[in-house]
This record gives structure tokens, C-alpha cells and sequence, in this order.
């Protein structure tokens, strides 16, 4: 895998302009923050954001990949304010469970989800190595 950088362009922050990477695809559905029972035991959006991030390593680990592995994610919020007033405890959670690894993503303020008490629900794609 290759981060794509343009000259000149400034470097950002949790995230990749691009990415170049050659395997094995794996796509992740679009995970919300409940448990493996389809229960929200967090009410908030850090709480929320971690199970989300729980459940993508979950499905990834049943296709022998890891966070290592994530070149793209979507984030669907239902409130803008919540994600912007968490991003440092989003941060730290991001880093305690996905390392240093910061693919391409795209944060995309929706007007719901289809889950009742959803309040993000993240898609990924992965590329393991052969």
C-alpha cells in the first residue's frame, strides 16, 4: 500500500488523499454501534463510534485482515455537532483500535439512519496483501 500525496498539498490530518494498493479485496458493510446482539449499550457518539469501529475489525478479522489493512471508509453522522464537539476523544478511540493507519474517508452528514438510536454508521474496504 501506498499513500498518494500530491507535491505542494498540505498533509492531512487522519486521513489519506489516496491510496494505492494491489491483493485481496475485502468491503465491509455499513456498521452502526451496536453490540452482536443488535443492542445500542451507548447512547453517545464516542460509544457509538467504538462499537461501529468494534464491528469492522470484527468482520475484517473473518476475512484475515486487520486495521493494518483498511484503505477506504465512509462515516454517515446524524449530527454534526456531536462528531465536531468528540473529535479529540474520536481521535484517541480511532488510534487505540485502528493504530496508525489512516486510509481515504469521507464524513458525510445524513438526515437519518435506518437503525432507530443510530447516531454513525461507517462502511469500509480493505485490501490484504497476497
Amino acid at each position: 500500500m501506498q499513500i498518494l500525496q500530491p507535491p505542494g498539498w498540505p498533509r492531512p490530518k487522519g486521513y489519506s488523499n489516496g491510496i494505492e494498493a494491489e491483493g485481496r479485496l475485502i468491503f465491509v458493510a455499513g456498521q452502526v454501534g451496536w453490540d452482536e446482539q443488535e443492542r445500542f449499550r451507548a447512547t453517545d457518539f464516542p460509544g457509538q463510534f467504538e462499537q461501529a469501529l468494534r464491528n469492522i475489525l470484527a468482520v475484517l478479522a473473518e476475512g484475515g485482515a486487520g486495521p493494518e489493512h483498511v484503505v477506504r471508509m465512509t462515516w454517515y453522522v446524524t449530527d454534526k455537532q456531536a462528531y465536531l464537539g468528540n473529535l479529540k476523544q474520536i481521535g484517541a478511540i480511532y488510534r487505540d483500535l485502528m493504530g496508525r493507519n489512516y486510509p481515504v474517508m469521507s464524513v458525510v452528514m445524513v438526515a437519518g439512519l435506518v437503525e432507530d438510536g443510530a447516531l454513525i454508521e461507517i462502511e469500509a474496504t480493505a485490501v490484504v496483501p497476497r
